[in-house]
């Protein structure tokens, strides 16, 4: 039996991968289970999967939490410093699906911990990758990536070595519900916005940069709407192998969850024939420059993406309020970037600190454009 945490337990990366346990319970412990502020869920799963401890991030839900539970067994606690302590305990992997960077903290705890970490929180690679891959090193944790396109790669070179286009005319008008209709995901609200302002590709390539530094001129973004090849990886014979899969999240969830084995899921087998056709185009940069920025911001590195990641954050909640237009979720960023250009991070406090910084910046253009 294998000691499981589940960080952002009622978010749909964390409900997907319990999905997962509860077709095989025998073979799971669940240790922690975390929700920011949702009682009545994280309540429920909690009473499911009988975990060790229970941790509400919100920590004024910490007597909801508690009345929900005084029947049971399972510890209760509340707070960041309670997400942090949740982190280091012992378990053989740790599944981080807390959004944005809230899950920085406890994801990092784990990692010094020693435990495996299959990554869903791309903000914190994003924002503090460098130092959360010399964590990795120095403890012997494994990060096993849990994003498609990442696991994708990790597959794909498992055996071997080291979205849809709209006229520019028409971006002024999205409106929130159309940003989050993803033709193919199911997803949070913030996720499909940044898939909608490509920001997510960008936020992916600064993270494919940490977990393989093959040099990033070497990494390419393709668009591809049909969601059925994740990643492709080209060796250098000029053979190029590529994962294929249904656009369901449980698929690479499950490829971290079993790592290094493989574990039954219930999704839909691939049926190339009824989809016929698999199409492919570059970037387009200048209607969709999210891309182009993340690029530059990694390739200048130090505070740079953690900026971009802090007021893409304030951005895109910004826009779902209805705050700004679409548009103005990178004009919001671009300006963040153009301000300032912080010293670089060399501890996680650094990181929390030009985050602030970033997110009063971003908050501060929003209000301009807001009263323009």
């Amino acid at each position: 039996m294998r000691r499981l945490s589940v960080f952002g337990a009622t978010g749909s990366v964390g409900q997907s991968a319990l999905d997962l346990v509860r077709r095989d319970r025998h073979a799971w412990q669940i240790v922690v289970l975390s929700a920011n502020s949702d009682v009545a869920e994280l309540a429920r799963l909690a009473r499911e999967f009988t975990p060790e401890i229970a941790v509400i991030g919100d920590p004024a839900r910490h007597d909801e939490l508690t009345a929900a539970l005084a029947d049971t067994n399972v510890g209760v606690a509340a707070g960041a410093d309670a997400l942090v302590d949740a982190a280091r305990l012992p378990a053989d992997l740790v599944l981080a699906a807390i959004v944005g960077t809230a899950g920085l903290a406890p994801t990092m705890a784990a990692i010094e911990a020693g435990c495996d970490v299959a990554l869903a929180n791309k903000e914190s690679l994003v924002s503090a990758g460098e130092l959360m891959i010399a964590a990795a090193q120095r403890s012997g944790a494994t990060i096993l990536p849990v994003d498609s396109e990442h696991n994708a790669i990790f597959q794909c070179l498992a055996g071997g070595r080291l979205d849809q286009v709209r006229p520019a005319e028409a971006m002024a008008r999205v409106t929130p519900a159309q940003a989050v209709a993803h033709p193919n995901w199911s997803m949070g609200a913030k996720i499909s916005v940044d898939s909608a302002t490509m920001m997510n590709k960008g936020l992916e390539l600064i993270e494919a940069h940490h977990l393989f530094p093959v040099g990033l001129d070497r990494i390419e973004i393709l668009v591809h709407p049909q969601s059925v090849i994740h990643s492709l990886v080209e060796y250098v014979d000029c053979s190029t192998l590529a994962q294929l899969g249904s656009p369901d999240m449980r698929i690479p969830i499950a490829s971290a969850l079993a790592w290094p084995q493989r574990m039954a899921t219930p999704c839909a087998p691939l049926d190339l024939a009824a989809i016929a056709r698999l199409d492919f185009e570059a970037p387009d940069e200048e209607r969709f420059p999210a891309t182009a920025l993340c690029r530059a911001a990694i390739a200048e590195g130090g505070a740079r993406p953690a900026q971009l990641n802090a007021a893409n954050e304030v951005a895109v909640a910004a826009f779902l309020a209805g705050r700004i237009s679409f548009p103005a979720i990178i004009d919001t960023v671009k300006r963040v970037l153009d301000a300032d250009a912080p010293a670089v991070p060399g501890a996680l406090q650094d990181i929390f600190s030009v985050d602030a910084a970033s997110r009063a910046a971003a908050q501060h253009f929003v209000d301009q454009l807001e009263h323009a």
